[in-house]
Protein backbone atom coordinates (compact mmCIF):
# COMPACT_ATOMS: atom_id res chain seq x y z
CA UNK A 1 0.00 0.00 0.00
CA UNK A 2 1.52 3.35 -1.04
CA UNK A 3 1.49 6.53 1.09
CA UNK A 4 -1.55 7.98 -0.66
CA UNK A 5 -3.57 4.79 -0.20
CA UNK A 6 -2.39 4.48 3.42
CA UNK A 7 -3.46 8.01 4.32
CA UNK A 8 -6.84 7.62 2.65
CA UNK A 9 -7.36 4.30 4.45
CA UNK A 10 -6.37 5.86 7.78
CA UNK A 11 -8.84 8.64 7.27
CA UNK A 12 -11.62 6.25 6.38
CA UNK A 13 -10.87 4.16 9.50
CA UNK A 14 -10.99 7.24 11.73
CA UNK A 15 -7.30 7.06 12.65
CA UNK A 16 -6.84 10.67 11.47
CA UNK A 17 -9.46 13.25 10.41
CA UNK A 18 -10.75 12.38 6.93
CA UNK A 19 -10.25 15.82 5.40
CA UNK A 20 -6.66 15.97 6.67
CA UNK A 21 -5.98 12.48 5.33
CA UNK A 22 -7.29 13.32 1.88
CA UNK A 23 -5.45 16.65 1.86
CA UNK A 24 -2.22 14.86 2.65
CA UNK A 25 -2.95 12.27 0.01
CA UNK A 26 -3.54 14.97 -2.57
CA UNK A 27 -7.24 14.13 -3.05
CA UNK A 28 -8.95 16.96 -1.17
CA UNK A 29 -8.28 19.37 -4.04
CA UNK A 30 -9.96 16.99 -6.47
CA UNK A 31 -12.83 16.41 -4.07
CA UNK A 32 -13.41 20.17 -3.75
CA UNK A 33 -13.32 20.62 -7.52
CA UNK A 34 -15.79 17.81 -8.05
CA UNK A 35 -18.05 18.93 -5.19
CA UNK A 36 -18.26 22.49 -6.53
CA UNK A 37 -19.29 21.17 -9.94
CA UNK A 38 -21.73 18.60 -8.56
CA UNK A 39 -23.48 21.13 -6.32
CA UNK A 40 -23.58 24.04 -8.80
CA UNK A 41 -27.03 23.17 -10.23
CA UNK A 42 -28.46 23.10 -6.69
CA UNK A 43 -26.88 26.48 -5.96
CA UNK A 44 -28.06 27.99 -9.27
CA UNK A 45 -31.60 26.68 -8.80
CA UNK A 46 -31.74 28.07 -5.27
CA UNK A 47 -30.42 31.43 -6.48
CA UNK A 48 -33.00 31.56 -9.27
CA UNK A 49 -35.75 30.72 -6.77
CA UNK A 50 -34.62 33.48 -4.44
CA UNK A 51 -34.52 36.07 -7.23
CA UNK A 52 -37.85 35.08 -8.69
CA UNK A 53 -39.69 34.92 -5.37
CA UNK A 54 -38.35 38.20 -4.05
CA UNK A 55 -37.36 40.52 -6.91
CA UNK A 56 -40.31 41.59 -9.04
CA UNK A 57 -40.12 45.37 -8.87
CA UNK A 58 -43.66 45.60 -7.47
CA UNK A 59 -42.89 45.13 -3.80
CA UNK A 60 -44.97 41.96 -3.62
CA UNK A 61 -43.27 38.67 -2.81
CA UNK A 62 -44.38 35.64 -4.79
CA UNK A 63 -45.97 32.66 -3.07
CA UNK A 64 -44.75 29.08 -3.04
CA UNK A 65 -47.00 26.63 -4.94
CA UNK A 66 -48.54 29.41 -7.03
CA UNK A 67 -47.88 30.66 -10.55
CA UNK A 68 -46.23 34.00 -11.09
CA UNK A 69 -46.94 35.04 -14.70
CA UNK A 70 -44.87 37.42 -16.80
CA UNK A 71 -47.29 39.47 -18.89
CA UNK A 72 -44.83 40.72 -21.46
CA UNK A 73 -42.02 39.16 -23.45
CA UNK A 74 -38.55 39.19 -21.92
CA UNK A 75 -36.38 42.25 -22.48
CA UNK A 76 -33.01 43.66 -21.38
CA UNK A 77 -34.22 44.32 -17.82
CA UNK A 78 -35.04 40.65 -17.22
CA UNK A 79 -31.94 39.31 -15.48
CA UNK A 80 -33.33 36.63 -13.16
CA UNK A 81 -32.48 33.74 -15.51
CA UNK A 82 -29.68 33.47 -18.03
CA UNK A 83 -30.46 33.12 -21.76
CA UNK A 84 -34.19 33.96 -21.68
CA UNK A 85 -36.16 33.53 -24.88
CA UNK A 86 -38.13 36.34 -26.52
CA UNK A 87 -40.76 34.07 -28.03
CA UNK A 88 -42.91 32.93 -25.14
CA UNK A 89 -44.62 34.30 -22.09
CA UNK A 90 -43.54 32.56 -18.92
CA UNK A 91 -45.55 31.45 -15.93
CA UNK A 92 -43.29 30.24 -13.15
CA UNK A 93 -43.97 28.46 -9.88
CA UNK A 94 -41.63 27.14 -7.20
CA UNK A 95 -43.00 24.03 -5.56
CA UNK A 96 -42.77 22.73 -2.01
CA UNK A 97 -44.15 19.19 -2.02
CA UNK A 98 -43.14 18.35 1.54
CA UNK A 99 -46.71 18.82 2.80
CA UNK A 100 -48.39 16.98 -0.03
CA UNK A 101 -49.09 17.01 -3.77
CA UNK A 102 -50.18 19.99 -5.84
CA UNK A 103 -52.71 19.97 -8.66
CA UNK A 104 -51.84 21.60 -11.98
CA UNK A 105 -54.50 22.71 -14.46
CA UNK A 106 -53.38 23.32 -18.05
CA UNK A 107 -55.95 25.10 -20.23
CA UNK A 108 -56.85 24.27 -23.83
CA UNK A 109 -54.58 26.28 -26.12
CA UNK A 110 -55.96 25.69 -29.63
CA UNK A 111 -53.04 25.65 -32.06
CA UNK A 112 -50.79 27.71 -29.76
CA UNK A 113 -47.60 26.02 -28.53
CA UNK A 114 -47.47 25.54 -24.75
CA UNK A 115 -45.24 23.52 -22.47
CA UNK A 116 -44.88 23.08 -18.73
CA UNK A 117 -41.50 21.80 -17.58
CA UNK A 118 -41.13 20.24 -14.14
CA UNK A 119 -37.50 20.68 -13.09
CA UNK A 120 -36.12 18.96 -10.03
CA UNK A 121 -33.58 20.83 -7.90
CA UNK A 122 -30.71 19.17 -9.79
CA UNK A 123 -32.05 20.90 -12.96
CA UNK A 124 -33.33 17.80 -14.77
CA UNK A 125 -36.69 17.89 -16.55
CA UNK A 126 -38.64 15.28 -14.61
CA UNK A 127 -41.52 15.87 -17.02
CA UNK A 128 -42.65 18.21 -19.80
CA UNK A 129 -46.40 18.55 -20.31
CA UNK A 130 -48.09 20.35 -23.18
CA UNK A 131 -48.32 20.42 -26.97
CA UNK A 132 -45.79 17.66 -27.70
CA UNK A 133 -46.61 15.22 -24.91
CA UNK A 134 -50.17 15.72 -23.67
CA UNK A 135 -51.64 17.75 -26.54
CA UNK A 136 -53.32 21.14 -26.71
CA UNK A 137 -56.60 20.05 -25.16
CA UNK A 138 -55.56 20.92 -21.62
CA UNK A 139 -55.88 18.72 -18.57
CA UNK A 140 -55.52 18.36 -14.83
CA UNK A 141 -52.45 16.74 -13.30
CA UNK A 142 -51.34 15.80 -9.78
CA UNK A 143 -47.68 16.45 -8.99
CA UNK A 144 -46.37 14.26 -6.19
CA UNK A 145 -43.05 14.31 -4.39
CA UNK A 146 -40.68 11.46 -3.51
CA UNK A 147 -42.35 8.67 -1.59
CA UNK A 148 -45.83 10.17 -1.81
CA UNK A 149 -48.70 7.93 -2.92
CA UNK A 150 -50.30 8.44 -6.29
CA UNK A 151 -51.06 6.49 -9.43
CA UNK A 152 -52.85 6.94 -12.71
CA UNK A 153 -52.27 8.56 -16.07
CA UNK A 154 -52.45 12.10 -14.72
CA UNK A 155 -50.00 11.67 -11.84
CA UNK A 156 -46.62 13.30 -12.41
CA UNK A 157 -43.73 12.35 -10.12
CA UNK A 158 -41.09 14.81 -9.03
CA UNK A 159 -37.79 13.33 -7.88
CA UNK A 160 -37.05 16.06 -5.28
CA UNK A 161 -39.31 17.57 -2.59
CA UNK A 162 -38.81 21.04 -4.08
CA UNK A 163 -39.01 21.92 -7.76
CA UNK A 164 -39.48 24.58 -10.41
CA UNK A 165 -42.54 24.51 -12.66
CA UNK A 166 -41.97 26.62 -15.78
CA UNK A 167 -44.73 27.19 -18.35
CA UNK A 168 -44.00 28.62 -21.79
CA UNK A 169 -46.84 30.10 -23.89
CA UNK A 170 -46.06 31.10 -27.49
CA UNK A 171 -46.72 34.76 -28.31
CA UNK A 172 -46.74 36.26 -31.81
CA UNK A 173 -46.11 39.88 -30.82
CA UNK A 174 -47.93 42.78 -29.13
CA UNK A 175 -51.22 42.27 -31.00
CA UNK A 176 -51.32 38.66 -29.81
CA UNK A 177 -50.82 39.45 -26.12
CA UNK A 178 -54.53 39.53 -25.10
CA UNK A 179 -55.12 36.06 -26.58
CA UNK A 180 -51.89 34.73 -25.08
CA UNK A 181 -52.84 36.19 -21.68
CA UNK A 182 -56.16 34.35 -21.82
CA UNK A 183 -54.33 31.04 -22.21
CA UNK A 184 -51.78 32.03 -19.60
CA UNK A 185 -54.52 32.79 -17.06
CA UNK A 186 -55.76 29.22 -17.40
CA UNK A 187 -52.59 27.77 -15.81
CA UNK A 188 -53.55 27.20 -12.17
CA UNK A 189 -51.99 25.44 -9.17
CA UNK A 190 -53.78 24.20 -6.07
CA UNK A 191 -52.04 22.66 -3.08
CA UNK A 192 -50.83 23.15 0.49
CA UNK A 193 -49.27 26.48 1.36
CA UNK A 194 -45.54 26.02 0.99
CA UNK A 195 -42.81 27.32 3.26
CA UNK A 196 -40.69 30.19 1.97
CA UNK A 197 -37.13 28.88 1.58
CA UNK A 198 -34.17 30.47 3.35
CA UNK A 199 -31.44 32.36 1.53
CA UNK A 200 -28.48 30.42 0.19
CA UNK A 201 -24.99 31.29 -0.94
CA UNK A 202 -24.23 31.85 -4.63
CA UNK A 203 -21.42 30.57 -6.85
CA UNK A 204 -19.54 33.82 -6.05
CA UNK A 205 -19.61 33.24 -2.30
CA UNK A 206 -16.64 32.00 -0.28
CA UNK A 207 -16.06 28.29 -0.49
CA UNK A 208 -17.06 27.96 3.18
CA UNK A 209 -20.47 29.57 2.52
CA UNK A 210 -20.89 27.82 -0.83
CA UNK A 211 -20.40 24.35 0.61
CA UNK A 212 -22.41 25.16 3.74
CA UNK A 213 -25.36 26.07 1.49
CA UNK A 214 -24.73 23.03 -0.68
CA UNK A 215 -24.90 20.87 2.45
CA UNK A 216 -28.29 22.34 3.41
CA UNK A 217 -29.59 21.78 -0.12
CA UNK A 218 -28.38 18.18 -0.16
CA UNK A 219 -30.39 17.64 3.01
CA UNK A 220 -33.55 19.41 1.81
CA UNK A 221 -33.44 17.75 -1.63
CA UNK A 222 -31.56 14.46 -1.37
CA UNK A 223 -29.68 13.29 -4.46
CA UNK A 224 -30.67 10.16 -6.38
CA UNK A 225 -29.14 6.82 -5.48
CA UNK A 226 -27.48 6.77 -8.90
CA UNK A 227 -25.13 9.55 -7.72
CA UNK A 228 -23.62 7.31 -5.06
CA UNK A 229 -20.14 7.14 -6.61
CA UNK A 230 -19.63 10.89 -6.86
CA UNK A 231 -21.08 11.38 -3.38
CA UNK A 232 -18.48 9.02 -1.96
CA UNK A 233 -15.75 10.97 -3.72
CA UNK A 234 -16.86 14.36 -2.36
CA UNK A 235 -17.40 13.00 1.14
CA UNK A 236 -13.75 13.90 1.80
CA UNK A 237 -15.06 17.42 2.49
CA UNK A 238 -17.55 16.12 5.03
CA UNK A 239 -20.23 16.95 2.45
CA UNK A 240 -22.89 14.23 2.65
CA UNK A 241 -26.65 13.95 2.00
CA UNK A 242 -27.22 13.46 5.71
CA UNK A 243 -25.01 16.38 6.77
CA UNK A 244 -21.50 16.68 8.11
CA UNK A 245 -19.78 19.63 6.42
CA UNK A 246 -17.95 21.74 9.02
CA UNK A 247 -15.23 24.13 7.75
CA UNK A 248 -14.09 24.60 11.35
CA UNK A 249 -12.63 21.10 11.28
CA UNK A 250 -10.36 21.90 8.34
CA UNK A 251 -6.84 23.12 8.96
CA UNK A 252 -4.94 25.70 6.87
CA UNK A 253 -3.41 23.08 4.58
CA UNK A 254 -6.82 21.58 3.85
CA UNK A 255 -8.26 25.05 3.20
CA UNK A 256 -5.56 25.73 0.62
CA UNK A 257 -6.33 22.46 -1.14
CA UNK A 258 -10.05 23.29 -1.23
CA UNK A 259 -9.45 26.81 -2.54
CA UNK A 260 -7.29 25.41 -5.31
CA UNK A 261 -9.92 22.84 -6.24
CA UNK A 262 -12.71 25.42 -6.32
CA UNK A 263 -10.61 27.70 -8.55
CA UNK A 264 -10.23 24.85 -11.04
CA UNK A 265 -13.88 23.77 -10.99
CA UNK A 266 -15.68 25.88 -13.58
CA UNK A 267 -12.87 25.97 -16.17
CA UNK A 268 -12.57 22.22 -15.81
CA UNK A 269 -16.32 21.63 -16.23
CA UNK A 270 -16.60 23.90 -19.25
CA UNK A 271 -13.60 22.29 -20.90
CA UNK A 272 -14.81 18.74 -20.37
CA UNK A 273 -18.42 19.44 -21.44
CA UNK A 274 -17.49 20.62 -24.95
CA UNK A 275 -20.49 20.26 -27.30
CA UNK A 276 -20.74 18.86 -30.81
CA UNK A 277 -19.72 21.49 -33.41
CA UNK A 278 -20.79 21.40 -37.07
CA UNK A 279 -20.23 24.30 -39.51
CA UNK A 280 -19.44 26.63 -36.63
CA UNK A 281 -22.58 25.82 -34.58
CA UNK A 282 -22.75 23.89 -31.33
CA UNK A 283 -25.48 21.28 -31.34
CA UNK A 284 -27.13 20.10 -28.13
CA UNK A 285 -26.13 16.78 -26.75
CA UNK A 286 -28.78 14.15 -26.34
CA UNK A 287 -28.59 14.36 -22.55
CA UNK A 288 -29.29 18.09 -22.25
CA UNK A 289 -32.22 18.61 -19.91
CA UNK A 290 -31.78 15.12 -18.46
CA UNK A 291 -28.12 14.86 -17.59
CA UNK A 292 -27.66 11.52 -15.88
CA UNK A 293 -24.19 11.33 -14.37
CA UNK A 294 -22.52 13.93 -16.61
CA UNK A 295 -21.99 16.46 -13.83
CA UNK A 296 -19.67 18.69 -15.86
CA UNK A 297 -22.28 19.16 -18.56
CA UNK A 298 -25.04 19.66 -16.01
CA UNK A 299 -23.01 22.41 -14.33
CA UNK A 300 -22.16 24.10 -17.64
CA UNK A 301 -25.84 24.24 -18.63
CA UNK A 302 -26.86 25.46 -15.16
CA UNK A 303 -24.43 28.32 -15.62
CA UNK A 304 -25.22 29.27 -19.22
CA UNK A 305 -28.72 27.92 -19.91
CA UNK A 306 -30.60 26.98 -16.75
CA UNK A 307 -33.97 25.30 -17.42
CA UNK A 308 -32.94 24.02 -20.86
CA UNK A 309 -35.51 21.65 -22.33
CA UNK A 310 -34.72 18.23 -23.79
CA UNK A 311 -34.00 18.06 -27.57
CA UNK A 312 -37.39 16.62 -28.61
CA UNK A 313 -38.98 19.72 -27.05
CA UNK A 314 -36.43 22.34 -28.11
CA UNK A 315 -33.12 22.35 -29.95
CA UNK A 316 -30.64 25.06 -28.91
CA UNK A 317 -27.82 25.98 -31.30
CA UNK A 318 -25.11 28.53 -30.56
CA UNK A 319 -22.20 29.58 -32.78
CA UNK A 320 -18.62 29.14 -31.71
CA UNK A 321 -16.34 32.14 -31.78
CA UNK A 322 -14.40 32.85 -34.95
CA UNK A 323 -11.79 34.83 -33.01
CA UNK A 324 -10.81 32.52 -30.18
CA UNK A 325 -12.18 29.99 -27.68
CA UNK A 326 -15.72 30.27 -26.34
CA UNK A 327 -19.18 30.98 -27.71
CA UNK A 328 -18.97 34.76 -28.10
CA UNK A 329 -18.91 36.85 -31.28
CA UNK A 330 -17.50 40.28 -31.97
CA UNK A 331 -18.28 41.66 -35.42
CA UNK A 332 -20.86 41.73 -38.23
CA UNK A 333 -22.15 38.54 -39.85
CA UNK A 334 -24.54 37.18 -42.45
CA UNK A 335 -26.58 34.00 -41.94
CA UNK A 336 -28.03 32.73 -45.23
CA UNK A 337 -30.74 30.08 -45.45
CA UNK A 338 -31.18 28.57 -48.89
CA UNK A 339 -34.68 28.41 -50.35
CA UNK A 340 -36.65 25.68 -48.61
CA UNK A 341 -33.91 25.17 -46.00
CA UNK A 342 -35.22 27.12 -43.02
CA UNK A 343 -35.04 25.31 -39.66
CA UNK A 344 -37.51 22.39 -39.91
CA UNK A 345 -39.93 22.60 -36.99
CA UNK A 346 -43.44 21.62 -35.97
CA UNK A 347 -43.80 24.67 -33.69
CA UNK A 348 -41.50 27.68 -34.29
CA UNK A 349 -37.90 28.83 -34.64
CA UNK A 350 -36.06 32.00 -33.70
CA UNK A 351 -32.58 33.53 -33.41
CA UNK A 352 -32.06 35.60 -30.25
CA UNK A 353 -29.29 38.12 -29.52
CA UNK A 354 -27.50 38.22 -26.14
CA UNK A 355 -24.80 40.26 -24.53
CA UNK A 356 -22.23 38.05 -22.82
CA UNK A 357 -21.32 38.78 -19.21
CA UNK A 358 -17.83 38.19 -17.78
CA UNK A 359 -19.09 35.30 -15.65
CA UNK A 360 -20.45 33.33 -18.60
CA UNK A 361 -24.10 34.31 -18.63
CA UNK A 362 -26.22 35.81 -21.42
CA UNK A 363 -28.94 38.47 -21.39
CA UNK A 364 -30.99 40.45 -23.89
CA UNK A 365 -29.47 43.78 -24.85
CA UNK A 366 -30.68 47.28 -25.71
CA UNK A 367 -30.61 48.11 -29.41
CA UNK A 368 -31.96 50.80 -31.76
CA UNK A 369 -34.74 48.59 -33.19
CA UNK A 370 -35.88 47.20 -29.82
CA UNK A 371 -35.58 43.86 -31.61
CA UNK A 372 -34.23 40.98 -29.58
CA UNK A 373 -34.94 38.07 -31.90
CA UNK A 374 -35.75 37.16 -35.51
CA UNK A 375 -37.70 34.10 -36.56
CA UNK A 376 -40.56 32.56 -38.45
CA UNK A 377 -43.06 34.97 -36.87
CA UNK A 378 -41.10 38.20 -37.51
CA UNK A 379 -43.16 40.55 -39.65
CA UNK A 380 -41.59 42.19 -42.69
CA UNK A 381 -38.65 39.87 -43.33
CA UNK A 382 -37.47 40.15 -46.92
CA UNK A 383 -36.50 37.09 -48.92
CA UNK A 384 -34.25 37.16 -51.97
CA UNK A 385 -35.48 36.61 -55.53
CA UNK A 386 -34.45 32.94 -55.38
CA UNK A 387 -36.39 32.38 -52.14
CA UNK A 388 -33.35 32.37 -49.87
CA UNK A 389 -33.26 34.39 -46.64
CA UNK A 390 -30.33 36.48 -45.39
CA UNK A 391 -30.24 37.55 -41.74
CA UNK A 392 -27.75 40.28 -40.87
CA UNK A 393 -26.27 39.99 -37.38
CA UNK A 394 -24.02 42.57 -35.74
CA UNK A 395 -23.51 46.09 -34.48
CA UNK A 396 -23.76 47.84 -37.85
CA UNK A 397 -27.09 48.52 -39.57
CA UNK A 398 -26.68 46.89 -43.02
CA UNK A 399 -28.90 49.61 -44.50
CA UNK A 400 -31.66 49.70 -47.10
CA UNK A 401 -33.90 46.65 -47.39
CA UNK A 402 -31.41 44.71 -45.30
CA UNK A 403 -32.45 46.58 -42.15
CA UNK A 404 -35.68 44.57 -42.16
CA UNK A 405 -33.56 41.44 -41.62
CA UNK A 406 -31.11 42.94 -39.10
CA UNK A 407 -30.63 41.47 -35.63
CA UNK A 408 -28.73 44.21 -33.75
CA UNK A 409 -25.84 43.35 -31.45
CA UNK A 410 -24.85 45.37 -28.37
CA UNK A 411 -22.92 48.55 -29.07
CA UNK A 412 -19.80 47.12 -27.46
CA UNK A 413 -18.46 43.98 -25.85
CA UNK A 414 -18.80 40.31 -26.77
CA UNK A 415 -22.17 38.87 -27.71
CA UNK A 416 -23.73 35.60 -28.74
CA UNK A 417 -26.85 34.33 -30.45
CA UNK A 418 -29.03 31.29 -29.88
CA UNK A 419 -30.98 29.53 -32.62
CA UNK A 420 -33.98 27.84 -31.03
CA UNK A 421 -36.13 25.26 -32.78
CA UNK A 422 -39.21 24.14 -30.87
CA UNK A 423 -40.56 20.70 -31.74
CA UNK A 424 -37.81 20.14 -34.29
CA UNK A 425 -38.61 17.72 -37.08
CA UNK A 426 -36.76 14.44 -37.41
CA UNK A 427 -34.27 15.78 -39.98
CA UNK A 428 -33.02 18.31 -37.45
CA UNK A 429 -32.99 15.87 -34.55
CA UNK A 430 -31.02 13.24 -36.46
CA UNK A 431 -28.60 15.66 -38.15
CA UNK A 432 -29.81 15.59 -41.76
CA UNK A 433 -30.48 19.35 -41.51
CA UNK A 434 -27.62 21.59 -40.41
CA UNK A 435 -27.56 25.33 -39.84
CA UNK A 436 -25.52 27.25 -42.44
CA UNK A 437 -22.24 28.75 -41.28
CA UNK A 438 -22.07 32.37 -40.20
CA UNK A 439 -20.13 34.49 -42.71
CA UNK A 440 -18.31 37.74 -41.86
CA UNK A 441 -20.23 40.61 -43.44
Amino acid sequence: MNRRELLAFAGAMGLIPTARAFAAAGDLRGAAREAFIYCLPLIEMAAARDRMLNDHGDGQPAAINAFRPTRSLAGPKNRAITTPNNDTLYSSAWLDLTKGPVTLTIPPSGDRYVSVALLNMYSDNDAVLGTRTTGNGGGRYTIVGPGQPGSGANVVRCSTPHAWLLARILNDGPADLPAAHKVQDGFVLHGPAGVAPPAYATRKSSWQDYFASAQRLLISDPPPATDGVVLRRIAALGLKPGGGFDPGKLDAAAAREIEAGVAEALPSALRRSAPNVVQGWTYPRGDIGWFGQDYDFRAAVALGGLAALTPPEAMYLRPVSDSGPGATLNGDYRLSFAAGKLPPVNAFWSITMYEATPDGQFFLTENPLNRYSIGDRTAGLKTNADGSLDIWIGRTDPGGDRTANWLPAPAKGPFSISLRAYLAKSEMLDGRWRAPALVRA
